[in-house]
């Protein structure tokens, strides 16, 4: 984790270095004079080298200090971490719908290949993961807040107002989820194990969910896991679709407004949330699969 930290942290500091604009003259304000601007750039370290600017941020990153926001000179720490709950809470529930609508629909699909039902999930498990998350944003938007009247459009307060953002970022992942499911089972259920299985007369619902469902897990797992990470990023177009107020939308308006500070805090804890999800699955694979915890005894 600590290099892909430290490689995460070297690349978002050099794109925002090198990035047009200038932080100070923004302080300010257009028509400012080149003097206060450079007393300025002087004063916030910007007039520094590049390296020396770098290990500085590094530092305030071992002692949770990533620095002050450009204007209103708040903490930029206090303001990530009162958003991240709420970007947590929408990615954790877009990941259980997606978990809840895709293995059980690639299960079926897998169980019953080349018929109808097969056919059909396939075709909505394409359809599903090649629809722009922000393009079934709006549309839902437009259909059931501002035609219907059905769900509130903006805001993330009450359960009301999960479910049109979790759909448009969990049906994607779903339809990830589903393929995957459908071809680790398809896999699994042509092994050996299984036909002995059937030939001792078990049924094909302990056939399928004891022997079957747990071996074709491990790379659902990896997806499921994968998914989290991204969505976690992926959130900030719904975020702002639904003016939710989390960490997602947070990072736009800093991005629009040339907050370096944000940018880099963001990018940070969404690189150690993406590390640490995926060294859960990791642990999690020896729960899954008992071969897995059998080499380590």
């Amino acid at each position: 984790m600590i290099p892909v930290l430290i490689g995460v942290t070297f690349i978002t500091f050099t794109l925002t270095y090198i990035a047009p604009g200038c932080p100070a003259r923004m302080m300010l304000g257009e028509g400012t004079s080149p003097e206060a601007i450079l007393a300025l750039r002087v004063e916030m370290g910007l007039e520094d080298p590049f390296f020396e600017q770098y290990f500085r941020f590094l530092w305030g990153i071992c002692r949770l200090d990533f620095g002050t926001t450009l204007r209103g000179q708040r903490s930029v720490f206090d303001e990530i971490i009162i958003r991240f709950p709420t970007t947590m809470h929408l990615a954790g529930m877009s990941v259980a719908l997606a978990l809840l609508m895709g293995i059980p629909l690639g299960i079926i699909s897998a169980t019953k290949q080349y018929s109808v039902f097969d056919g059909g999930a396939t075709f909505l498990g394409l359809l599903g993961a090649s629809i722009p998350n922000f393009w079934l944003g709006m549309m839902l938007l437009l259909i059931f807040s501002v035609n219907l009247g059905w769900l509130p459009s903006i805001g993330f307060n009450t359960p009301m107002h999960w479910i049109l953002p979790t759909i448009t970022i969990g049906t994607g992942s779903a339809a990830i989820i589903m393929r995957m499911t459908r071809s680790s089972m398809l896999e699994v259920i042509r092994q050996d194990y299984i036909r002995t299985a059937r030939a001792k007369g078990q049924t094909e619902r302990k056939i399928i969910f004891k022997h079957a469902l747990k071996n074709a897990l491990l790379p659902v797992t990896t997806v499921a896991g994968l998914q989290f990470g991204a969505l976690l990023g992926g959130a900030i177009l719904t975020e702002t679709i639904y003016a939710i107020n989390g960490v997602g939308r947070f990072m736009w308006q800093a991005i629009q407004q040339r907050e370096s500070p944000i940018i880099l805090g963001v990018a940070f804890l969404l690189a150690v949330t993406y590390s640490v999800v995926n060294l859960m699955v990791d642990i999690l694979y020896s729960f899954i699969d008992p071969r897995i915890r059998a080499q380590y005894r």
